[in-house]
């Protein structure tokens, strides 16, 4: 950034693990303030690096609840008086294929993984254009990039998260907003498993997808990365 990262401030969702905790930590480290999105703050433990407490706060985020998007954003506002990232990582799986799973299930699905991102960004930006370097970033998956297993419903989520980035991109380029999709396959949280997973000491480190993140967040406006795919091993498909 022309302005450097100092006081830049970023909103991260589901920061209180995996993912998310190694982008907030990621970016606290490289001088960012943090508005940190969970569902219980009480219960968050993990402030591993996130010493300092004056830069970094903690506000109740649940992703399926729609007045939850415009008010953590009012309150980051609030708190901080600007927002220059919004990293939308909250997320869930679901095991919806075109044979099993139930309605309610896919559309709890689509209510995390696609609405929620989609009313964080349309919350947010305005003050990302403001920002005039704002950044978006969605954390999608390989699985929104090619079809590998039955898990249908999980797929059509994280490839509406890739569309999303890339309407973010259109909307927000005139105003120096610039978003990425990033879809890694499989990373050692405790969300990966499964009977095709690879060992958890073959997975993606989190610590490491995470500086990939800040590098891309960290681009000039004229450096711009619209799709950052991150895998563990060899895919024929991609």
């Amino acid at each position: 950034m022309a302005d450097g990262e100092q006081g830049r401030v970023a909103m991260i969702s589901g920061a209180n693990r995996g993912i998310g905790n190694a982008v907030a930590r990621r970016l606290h480290a490289e001088g960012y303030r943090l508005s940190l999105g969970v569902r219980r703050p009480s219960a968050f433990t993990d402030r591993a690096g996130l010493e300092g407490g004056a830069d970094v706060e903690l506000f109740a985020y649940e992703a399926a609840e729609a007045a939850h998007a415009p008010r953590w954003v009012e309150q980051t506002m609030a708190r901080f008086g600007r927002i220059d990232v919004l990293v939308n990582n909250a997320g869930i799986h679901r095991n919806v294929t075109l044979e099993s799973g139930t309605d309610a299930e896919l559309d709890e699905l689509l209510d995390i993984n696609v609405k929620a991102p989609f009313r964080m960004i349309r919350a947010a930006l305005p003050h990302l254009k403001a920002s005039g370097s704002g950044r978006v970033v969605n954390i999608s998956s390989m699985s929104g990039k090619r079809v590998r297993n039955l898990a249908v419903g999980y797929q059509m989520s994280k490839a509406a998260m890739v569309t999303l980035a890339h309407a973010v991109r259109r909307i927000g380029w005139d105003s120096g907003v610039r978003a990425v999709a990033v879809c890694p396959g499989y990373v050692r949280t405790d969300m990966a498993g499964g009977p095709t997973a690879p060992p958890r000491d073959q997975m993606t480190d989190p610590d490491e997808l995470a500086g990939l993140i800040a590098a891309v967040v960290g681009l000039s406006n004229t450096g711009s990365v619209a799709e950052l795919l991150v895998n563990c091993q060899y895919e024929h498909m991609l």
